[in-house]
């Protein structure tokens, strides 16, 4: 879940032969392609930088985009290393229409969009960098797709609800109470009423797996993870406790747990050079 972002208007385009669609803006230094892309009956917007044999995608939060959410990744991850993919899920952002919805399997449809959309752009193997409900997608799409998956890092993710949980949701779902900076690029994206209204359903969305055995979103997929996995987490998260992140770190065979003693939810926003470079290292290890 993600209720911190950064708005940002940082699109230069470039020409690009695996898509028709392109449309430009410009105000980052390396140049950034966009375009969408016709995946499992939806047309898919996505973002595209960098030249590096090693191909990345960035998945974003709950109704989040590649522009809310992933600025300081898409400018100053290596470019000549990574060619670093950012991507807004069916519904959210530019990927629209179709509205969002949230039927129980909404996590594993995004997985499949997710790694379908990297197939159609013609990457054979990949690693993920996903955010809060994007770690989620990344985990599950890690564990279907072991051969397609290089590396992954995940922070602020979890794969199961707690009463916790429910009522750290529900203490975010009146987007009214939000500080104006929080909303603000959401607001931008979406308009007032269609944010406040996405956000209700999201909120309805991520509560419906309470009712799981064990408040399962991905429990049982975890063990089915092969890639190297370096986990993130923010020791303050007032989001997804701790706990989560150290449940991944147990049940994902092999992995790594790094905690940030200051990072609250939004860790690659606000220490962005130090986050960008534990992955980076990661990536490269």
């Amino acid at each position: 879940m993600a209720v911190c972002f950064l708005g940002g208007r940082f699109l230069k385009c470039r020409s690009n032969l695996r898509t028709a669609t392109m449309t430009a803006s410009q105000s980052y230094s390396s140049l950034v392609t966009s375009g969408r892309q016709h995946v499992n009956g939806v047309d898919l917007y996505y973002e595209q930088t960098g030249e590096g044999k090693h191909a990345l995608l960035l998945l974003p939060g709950a109704i989040g985009s590649t522009r809310t959410d992933f600025g300081p990744q898409l400018k100053s991850l290596n470019k000549e290393r990574f060619t670093v993919v950012g991507w807004d899920p069916r519904g959210y952002g530019q990927s629209r229409p179709p509205d969002r919805d949230f039927p129980l399997d909404f996590f594993e449809r995004d997985a499949k969009d997710a790694v379908d959309l990297m197939k159609a752009l013609g990457f054979h193997k990949f690693s993920l960098l996903g955010w809060s409900d994007g770690g989620i997608t990344a985990l599950i799409a890690a564990a279907k797709n072991p051969n397609l998956i290089n590396r992954m890092v995940v922070w602020g993710a979890n794969a199961f609800i707690t009463q916790q949980d429910l009522e750290l949701y529900e203490a975010v779902r009146d987007v009214s109470k939000w500080s104006a900076r929080m909303r603000q690029p959401l607001e931008e994206v979406y308009g007032t009423e269609k944010f406040a209204k996405n956000w209700d359903a999201w909120v309805d969305g991520i509560t419906q797996f309470a009712a799981r055995p064990e408040g399962s979103i991905c429990i049982e997929l975890l063990p089915l993870i092969s890639c190297p996995t370096l986990i993130i987490h923010g020791e303050k998260d007032p989001v997804v406790p701790t706990f989560h992140a150290q449940f991944l770190s147990k049940h994902v065979k092999g992995s790594r747990l790094h905690m940030m003693p200051e990072g609250k939810h939004n860790i690659h926003l606000r220490y962005a050079d130090e986050f960008n470079k534990l992955v980076e290292d990661f990536l490269e290890d």
